[in-house]
């Protein structure tokens, strides 16, 4: 397993204040679980950009209903119920990626992470049928098969 650059990094000046808050809240304990490098800025940086705008609209929201009235007489959806509801798309893909949800940590292989009597090397290959579609072979298809091989082998 690659071994992350040993440093936090540094919140981005463009961030706005609550976009700042929110990788105050975040980076040193990803960074303490072993999730968050250097080289992770721009991820943690997209989730905050993101949770700030999200934040921003539900603010909007709190003041006004969701769904607006037009001066012809049509009922439209309110354009921060859009704005909030992509954002949290946005925000669910970098969760993700960083572990900041409970599935996505268990999924996560944390440097020097032990299972049992210290820590143990192994290496998953993920079979598929080759006419499966791509975004079936991408995603966590129950009829999958793993295999996982021993500490210490590296081929198959």
């Amino acid at each position: 397993m690659p071994v992350a650059p040993d440093a936090m990094p540094r919140c981005p000046p463009h961030l706005n204040a609550v976009a700042r808050k929110e990788w105050r809240r975040l980076a040193t304990p990803l960074f303490e679980m072993g999730v968050l490098s250097v080289t992770d800025r721009a991820a943690l940086a997209g989730y905050c950009a993101a949770w700030a705008r999200w934040v921003e609209a539900e603010e909007h929201l709190a003041k006004g209903p969701p769904l607006l009235k037009t001066p012809s007489g049509y009922v439209q959806q309110s354009p921060w119920l859009g704005i909030a509801n992509k954002q949290l798309e946005i925000m669910a893909r970098f969760m993700a990626e960083l572990g900041l949800t409970p599935s996505a940590r268990a999924r996560l292989r944390l440097p020097g992470s032990a299972t049992g009597e210290g820590a143990v090397s192994t290496l998953q290959v993920v079979m598929m049928s080759a006419d499966a579609p791509s975004d079936e072979r991408q995603s966590r298809d129950p009829s999958r098969r793993v295999i996982t091989l021993p500490p210490g082998t590296d081929k198959l």
